[in-house]
């Protein structure tokens, strides 16, 4: 199966975007959530753990429709009764995993909790609810008939992950805020690094042929390419930054470099752009 293109998700509908993931569009539009909230539905095509190729799916054909009678939700994003309510109608959720702490990713989670009954794992333990254990590097996780491979990747917050998912066809990653669709994503200093936001670039980008899902945006057909972009960008935008404290000195702050920095930016991102330029400030040693 090829990536659906036009992309065209719209809220409290499902929309199939590869071979085991499609997405509920929340209605959250804003500066810092771009056309809203992806909250993405993870499903095999209807076959249990007994099938021999259950949670390897090779091609789009065959094995049932989708998706399967069970899926796995990854951010239930706001408490808004229309949409959480949208994605319990996909199928019998059987997991809700979340990529990162921020609220417009875990506001729905008690909702959704209490909608399904299914139990919700996240990196940090106080979003894990019933049997969830904490998400770590490395986990490997099986269900609704879906392979997925969690993947740590700190920056944006230092809770960040993203979710591989090796037999998707086209093979994909959702990347949570690390990667967007559209644009650059900030970095929540102090609690984001850009060390560790770089360093989590570096990795995604050394998976080829991969497929980025985002919580936020368009999917990314070259998630590679996407990530090598990005770094680019923060290595161009961190020269800017240091020009700048040299032109008002050392001593200037996070308010003043932004002005300079993102003249233009939106009000709604002023906050955004402000953490971002402390984490390059950090970053720099300033």
């Amino acid at each position: 199966m090829s990536l659906a293109r036009p992309y065209e998700a719209v809220p409290g509908k499902l929309h199939r975007v590869s071979c085991s993931a499609g997405v509920v569009l929340a209605p959250n539009p804003g500066p810092m959530t771009l056309d809203g909230t992806n909250t993405w539905i993870l499903s095999g095509r209807g076959e249990g753990p007994e099938h021999p190729h259950y949670g390897n799916h090779p091609s789009a054909q065959g094995r049932g429709e989708w998706p399967g009678p069970d899926v796995v939700v990854v951010d239930p994003g706001p408490a808004d009764e229309e949409h959480l309510q949208a994605v319990a109608a996909t199928g019998t959720v059987v997991l809700i995993l979340v990529t990162h702490r921020h609220g417009d990713h875990t506001d729905g989670i008690d909702r959704l909790h209490e909608i399904t009954g299914a139990p919700v794992r996240a990196a940090l333990p106080e979003f894990c609810r019933d049997s969830g254990e904490p998400l770590r590097d490395g986990d490997s996780v099986l269900a609704a008939g879906v392979s997925i491979r969690v993947m740590a990747t700190p920056g944006h917050t230092s809770d960040s992950v993203c979710l591989r998912l090796p037999h998707d066809v086209p093979e994909t990653v959702l990347t949570g805020d690390t990667v967007l669709g559209r644009g650059t994503t900030m970095i929540d200093h102090p609690d984001g690094s850009l060390t560790d936001y770089l360093a989590s670039l570096e990795r995604l980008s050394q998976r080829a042929g991969v497929v980025g899902l985002p919580a936020h945006g368009d999917p990314l057909p070259d998630l590679r390419e996407t990530c090598l972009e990005l770094l680019r960008h923060r290595r161009a935008r961190l020269e800017e930054v240091r020009g700048v404290v040299d032109r008002l000195g050392s001593g200037a702050s996070v308010e003043a470099v932004t002005d300079v920095v993102y003249a233009d930016v939106p009000g709604g991102a002023r906050r955004a752009a402000e953490h971002s330029i402390a984490a390059q400030l950090a970053y720099l040693g300033r």
